[in-house]
C-alpha cells in the first residue's frame, strides 16, 4: 500500500507520475546506496590502525567494495526488468543494510573485505531507480527527474566522505558502517509502502536468468543509440577519471606540495553539479539530448584548456584547477544526463538492461581513463593529461557531428530529427 503523502500522480494516458516528495525520497535513496561506495575510502587509515593491518591492506576494503558493484550492475540491475521495482528495491536495501551491519562487526580484515563486497554488490538501488523513475514520469518532464536523482547521487558521492572521515573520527571506524546500516534499513522499509506497484516487462519474464544476462550485450550491437551514448559516456568519463586520478599527484608534487587533504577540499567544488543537474534535465526536455551532449562535449574541451593552465603552479594555478574541475563536473554530468535520457527512451520494455549496458561501458572508459592518465602524467606532466582529455572529448565531438541517418524513435520533445542535431 502506498503512503497518501507519497502517492503517485496520475501520468499522460494513466500512467502513474511521481509525486515531488516520492522524487526527493528516491533521491535521498540513490545518495545513500551512493554513498556506501565511497564513504570507506576515508576511514582506510583507522581500519588499518584499528584491526592492525598495513594501510595498503586496509585499502583492500574499498577494491572489493567496487568489484561486488561492477558484479552488482552486470548480475542485479537487469532483474528491474523481470521483478517488480518495489520488491527488489526493498530486498536489495535489506541485504545492504544487512552487509553493512556485518561489515560493521567485522573483527578482522577479511571478513571485513568479504562484507564489503557484498556491500558493493547489493548497493546498486541508484540504477534500479533511474528506470523505474524513467517510466512512471511523463516523457518531457523525464530529463529533470532524472537530475533531480542525478543530484542526490553526486551529493552522497561528495558528503559520504565527509561524513564517514568526522564520524570515523568521533566514535571509531565501525560507526559509519553502522549509520549506514540503518540508514539502508529504514529506507527499505519505507520503500515498501512508498514505490507504486509497476509490473515486469513481458520481455523480460521470458526465457532463464542467463539469457537475462546477456541481453545487455545484444541490446549493444542491436541499438545504435544505446552505442553512440555509451560511446559519448566512456570518453567524457575517462577524461574525468584521468583528471581526478592525476588530480592528487599534481598538488602532492613538487609543484603545489600540498597534503592529501587538499585533493578533497576541492572535490567540494563538484557540490556545485547538485545545483546544475536539474536544470541541465530541463534543457533534456526542452531541446533534446543531442544539443546538450553538444554543448557538454564542447565544455569539457574548454576545460580540459582551463585544466592546462593548472601546470603553472601558485595561486593562478590553484583557480585554473578550481576553475577546470567545476566546468569538467558540470559538462560530464549535463552529458549524462543527455545520454540516459536518449537511453530510456529507446525501449520501455528493457530499460534496466540498457541502462546495464550504458554503465558497464561507462566504467570501463573510466577505468581505462584512469590507467592512461597516470601513464600520461608519469611520462610527460600534467599537460599530458588535459591533452588526453582534450583527445577523448574530441573524439566523442567527431562522432557527434558525423552525419548520420535518424533510427530509432525520436525524442519525445523532437518529433523531428533535425532536433536531435547540434
Amino acid at each position: 500500500m502506498t503512503s497518501p503523502a507519497l502517492a503517485p500522480r496520475t501520468g499522460p494516458a494513466g500512467a502513474p507520475g511521481l509525486s515531488r516528495r516520492l522524487v526527493l525520497l528516491l533521491a535521498v535513496t540513490c545518495a545513500v546506496a551512493v554513498g556506501n561506495l565511497y564513504f570507506p575510502q576515508a576511514i582506510g587509515p583507522l581500519i588499518a590502525t584499528a584491526l592492525h593491518v598495513p594501510a595498503d591492506r586496509a585499502a583492500l576494503v574499498v577494491t572489493t567494495t567496487q568489484l561486488g558493484y561492477t558484479a552488482g550492475m552486470v548480475l542485479l540491475v537487469p532483474l528491474g526488468d523481470r521483478i517488480r521495482h518495489g520488491t527488489l528495491l526493498v530486498a536489495l536495501l535489506s541485504l545492504s543494510g544487512l552487509a553493512l551491519l556485518a561489515a560493521g562487526c567485522a573483527p578482522a580484515l577479511p571478513p571485513l573485505a568479504a562484507a564489503s563486497a557484498l556491500v558493493g554488490l547489493t548497493t546498486v538501488a541508484a540504477q534500479i531507480i533511474s528506470p523505474l523513475a524513467a517510466g512512471l514520469v511523463a516523457p518531457d518532464h523525464r530529463g529533470a527527474v532524472l537530475g533531480t536523482l542525478l543530484s542526490g547521487s553526486t551529493g552522497g558521492m561528495l558528503l559520504a566522505r565527509t561524513f564517514s572521515g568526522t564520524v570515523g573520527e568521533w566514535l571509531g571506524w565501525r560507526a559509519p558502517y553502522l549509520v549506514a546500516a540503518a540508514a539502508a534499513l529504514v529506507l527499505a522499509a519505507v520503500m515498501a509502502y512508498a514505490v507504486p506497484s509497476t509490473t515486469p516487462a513481458a520481455s523480460a519474464t521470458r526465457g532463464s536468468y542467463v539469457a537475462l544476462l546477456a541481453e545487455p550485450p545484444r541490446l549493444l550491437r542491436a541499438e545504435p543509440e544505446l552505442r553512440r551514448s555509451c560511446f559519448y559516456q566512456a570518453t567524457v568519463f575517462g577524461g574525468f577519471s584521468a583528471v581526478w586520478t592525476c588530480l592528487a599527484l599534481l598538488l602532492t608534487g613538487p609543484v603545489y606540495g600540498y597534503g592529501a587533504e587538499a585533493v578533497g577540499l576541492l572535490a567540494l567544488v563538484g557540490a556545485g553539479t547538485m545545483l546544475c543537474t536539474p536544470y541541465a534535465g530541463r534543457l533534456v526536455d526542452r531541446h533534446g539530448p543531442g544539443r546538450v551532449n553538444l554543448v557538454s562535449l564542447l565544455g569539457v574541451l574548454t576545460a580540459a584548456g582551463v585544466l592546462a593552465a593548472g601546470s603553472l603552479g601558485g595561486a593562478a594555478g590553484l583557480t585554473a584547477l578550481t576553475a577546470g574541475t567545476l566546468l569538467l563536473d558540470v559538462a560530464m554530468q549535463s552529458g549524462t544526463l543527455a545520454n540516459v535520457s536518449r537511453v530510456y527512451a529507446l525501449r520501455a520494455d528493457a530499460r534496466s538492461r540498457l541502462n546495464t549496458a550504458y554503465m558497464t561501458c561507462a566504467y570501463l572508459g573510466g577505468t581505462a581513463g584512469s590507467w592512461l592518465g597516470v601513464r600520461a602524467y608519469t611520462a610527460v606532466g600534467w599537460p599530458a593529461v588535459c591533452a588526453l582529455v582534450a583527445l577523448l572529448a574530441s573524439a566523442a565531438l567527431t562522432r557527434h557531428l558525423a552525419p548520420r541517418r535518424p533510427t530509432g524513435a525520436p525524442h519525445p520533445r523532437m518529433q523531428r530529427p533535425r532536433r536531435d542535431r547540434p
